[in-house]
């Protein structure tokens, strides 16, 4: 019966900031400054920060490891995800006013669905222990892969089953029409190329769900500490784009330290039934890894790098 208080007090407390968010601090649209998302980011930190201390004297210092590890692992991919957005909005010429919007019903789409990835994989374990064999296997698959892939290949809107269907069904203006998703002309509902934006991102986080949360579900096996610990990063991600949007490329090593974390994982997950690797010692090595990829990409930049900055431009 506590657990459910739990739940229900967690999602009622996120549902009052995302509220407060949208219809109080970002009531109005506009340009988010690199000050404006620093200090957003420093507060979502702050609250994951105080939660995983809360998480330490209700469950103890196993389950706040965990969260902590957790939390810091979806962090770190949500970085590397920031650049698909970076090349989202340029492909589409998305004004800067509106990205904070897209971005944020964008998350709120990715909670909903993460949160139905996370049951059904906790479900899932706990009744055949074999599928951890198969989510090992699969990370150290996407790790590999990872480190051979750049973003910008896995970019095809054109190639996009929702995107294609959408422009076949739905009626769609020439142009954005503020900041709305849809708009009535001579009485007939259509959708802005702002909604097509949205469901380029939604479905972008199809794929980046497939590769974090069989990778927290090797940290942890309760549900609470998944879902709460993939909320906080989540609900960082649109401060921390706004943050970092003109300066992630320079963390060009990160993408390799990524690769390396989800075989690490991976591999963790694998060898779960032959040796346990006491989670102190796997937020080390997390930690470590995401440290020595971001100070050489620091030391060694990359010189020739051709990542576009976020447009100003209208959507044509």
């Amino acid at each position: 019966m506590d657990d459910i208080l739990f739940w229900v007090l967690f999602n009622a407390f996120i549902l009052i900031l995302l509220g407060l968010d949208l219809f109080v601090f970002h009531r109005k649209e506009h340009v988010v400054k690199i000050k404006e998302a620093l200090l957003w980011s420093a507060f979502w930190i702050a609250l994951s920060l105080l939660f995983n201390l809360g998480i330490y004297y209700w469950k103890g210092p196993g389950p706040a490891m965990e969260f902590l590890t957790a939390y810091l692992i979806e962090k770190s991919l949500s970085v590397d995800n920031l650049f698909v957005f970076i090349l989202i909005f340029s492909f589409f010429k998305v004004p800067q006013q509106y990205q904070h919007k897209i971005l944020f019903w964008g998350i709120i789409g990715a909670l909903v669905l993460r949160g139905m990835f996370i049951l059904v994989g906790v479900a899932l374990i706990a009744k055949f222990h074999f599928i951890i064999y198969i989510l090992g296997a699969f990370l150290i698959y996407t790790g590999a892969k990872m480190a051979f892939t750049k973003s910008d290949d896995e970019l095809h809107p054109e190639q996009n089953p929702l995107i294609v269907w959408a422009s076949q069904k739905l009626r769609f203006t020439k142009t954005a029409v503020g900041g709305k998703f849809f708009t009535r002309i001579d009485g007939k509902l259509h959708a802005t190329p702002l909604f097509l934006v949205l469901i380029m991102v939604e479905s972008t986080d199809v794929v980046f769900a497939a590769d974090s949360i069989p990778a927290i579900l090797a940290i942890s096996k309760d549900p609470f500490i998944v879902y709460t610990s993939n909320v906080f990063a989540l609900l960082g991600l649109r401060a921390l784009y706004f943050a970092l949007a003109g300066i992630m490329q320079l963390f060009h090593y990160l993408h390799y330290g990524l690769s390396l974390i989800l075989v690490f994982i991976g591999a963790k997950l694998l060898l779960s039934d032959i040796y346990h690797l006491d989670m102190r010692y796997a937020l080390l090595i997390v930690a470590g890894i995401l440290t020595v990829s971001i100070v050489a990409s620091l030391l060694f930049p990359k010189k020739d790098n051709e990542l576009p900055p976020p447009s100003d431009a209208n959507i044509p």
